[in-house]
């Protein structure tokens, strides 16, 4: 897998670089900046850009821009949007359209390089992932409201679903079968009236338009 990566911080860049090469991926950019950024993304047709959300000149949404015109250019290529940290509005305003081969994680999350891993092939792939602290914010501010309805198991599938993860993926998290898995996800969409959607970016977007009503 390809990868660029977009990051004023020379040492933070630096550090991603050298834990997804040791994981065996091929970094075929880095950059300080958007204008750099876009310019990697055509030049080396990446499968993921990572990308800080804070960036030159004004540090403020350059990456969500940035982001965006990835999208429009290359829809095709994933993107995993890191934050150093939550920051609930930036994350569902970049989840708002789409959060079809998206990703929105914490800094931090980069040192499981494992879990990193795994997340940039998700979305690569067509997926999408959201960092837990913003789903555990989003579902403590709809702790009274109608999330009373669900279990306590059915509320960490909720977490899951939301984090973007598949059914079979909750059920290896949770060590439950995949059969039960399912029948919680039904179960969730069924007590909240969601739409079941099919594929998991198309019901993290209902999960999370519902959170964030």
């Amino acid at each position: 897998m390809r990868v660029v990566i977009a990051d004023d911080n020379l040492l933070v860049r630096a550090g991603i670089t050298a834990l997804l090469r040791g994981a065996g991926l091929e970094v075929a950019g880095e950059s300080a900046g958007v204008d750099d950024l876009l310019r990697d993304v055509e030049a080396q047709d990446p499968d993921v850009a990572i990308v800080d959300v804070r960036m030159p000149p004004t540090h403020s949404d350059e990456g969500l821009q940035a982001a965006h015109a990835i999208r429009e250019r290359r829809p095709q290529t994933g993107i995993v949007i890191l934050s150093q940290h939550v920051e609930v509005g930036v994350a569902m305003r970049a989840l708002a359209e789409s959060p079809e081969r998206l990703g929105y994680l914490l800094k931090d999350r980069v040192g499981d390089v494992e879990d990193f891993v795994a997340t940039l092939r998700r979305v690569a792939a067509g997926g999408s992932a959201l960092d837990p602290q913003v789903v555990s914010r989003l579902l403590a501010a709809n702790d009274d409201g109608p999330l009373a309805v669900l279990t306590a198991r059915e509320r960490d599938v909720l977490q899951l679903m939301a984090e973007g993860l598949s059914n079979r993926a909750i059920a290896e998290r949770m060590e439950i079968a995949r059969g039960s898995a399912e029948k919680y996800v039904s179960s969730i969409f069924t007590k909240l009236d969601l739409p079941d959607t099919g594929g998991e970016y198309r019901r993290v977007l209902a999960v999370l338009r519902y959170l964030h009503h």
